[in-house]
């Protein structure tokens, strides 16, 4: 078992819409990860600025670790719920400029989204779908990479469209930074996006992107046949979204 996620991280995720995990990463860990990484790179993408890597799956035991980190797993349980599944996931790769998907400002705050939302409700938090992002390699004030609004996965309006662009971000967007093995868990509902990379490294960034069990943002599922060596507790996050109620029959 991890650590467990405590009444300062309940507090601050509520008025950010994140948090930052430290170590969420061994050194052992980011060995594995980082080696197999370089190969993908080799294969794929050795002369691209930028690339995003799906499939991080059928990369091997250290990326489906991951579908079921222990150092998150209170973190999950109280931001999404203990019958949480895991959405999608891809890996960023930039070693200049703009990431892949550019760099303007997205989420839901401002609007209901049935699929990424934040509430409080008798105590506890409610989200749609949730980002666990894991620096693979440090990420330092003035680099760029994840950058968002705080709080405004709370707000009841929609962000200014002068701020979309984070080329020039405006002094409201908080850079979240970080050594590699650090993790940034935030909600969707939070207005966040890419800011321009400028680091003297490559920006290495994998999101593993969770949702209540019932919910889906993503339109495809896993199947947890593909995998081998995958826990029972990594199968049931794998699962296609559905109710998990008590008794029931799967087909």
């Amino acid at each position: 078992m991890g650590n467990q996620m405590t009444d300062e991280d309940r507090f601050l995720f509520d008025l950010q819409g994140y948090i930052v995990v430290p170590d969420a990463l061994s050194p052992e860990q980011l060995e594995l990860l980082n080696a197999i990484l370089d190969e993908q790179i080799a294969e794929k993408a050795s002369d691209a600025r930028t690339h995003r890597f799906g499939g991080l799956l059928s990369w091997g035991k250290p990326y489906r670790d991951l579908v079921d980190n222990p150092r998150l797993q209170s973190q999950l349980e109280q931001i999404v719920g203990d019958r949480f599944r895991l959405d999608h996931l891809f890996l960023d790769v930039c070693r200049d400029g703009k990431g892949p998907i550019g760099t303007t400002l997205h989420g839901s705050s401002g609007y209901f989204d049935p699929a990424q939302y934040y509430r409080h409700h008798r105590g506890r938090m409610y989200n749609g779908l949730t980002v666990v992002a894991y620096n693979l390699r440090d990420v330092n004030p003035g680099d760029g990479g994840t950058g968002v609004i705080p709080g405004s996965h709370k707000s009841n309006f929609n962000f200014p469209n002068e701020w979309r662009d984070l080329e020039e971000a405006h002094p409201r967007v908080d850079h979240l930074t970080g050594p590699a093995g650090t993790a940034v868990v935030f909600t969707e509902a939070l207005t966040h996006g890419t800011l321009p990379w400028r680091g003297s490294g490559e920006r290495r960034t994998a999101f593993y992107k969770f949702s209540p069990h019932p919910v889906s943002w993503a339109a495809g599922y896993f199947d947890a046949s593909e995998y081998d060596g995958l826990s029972a507790r990594q199968v049931n996050i794998l699962e296609p979204p559905n109710a998990r109620y008590g008794g029931r029959r799967r087909p």
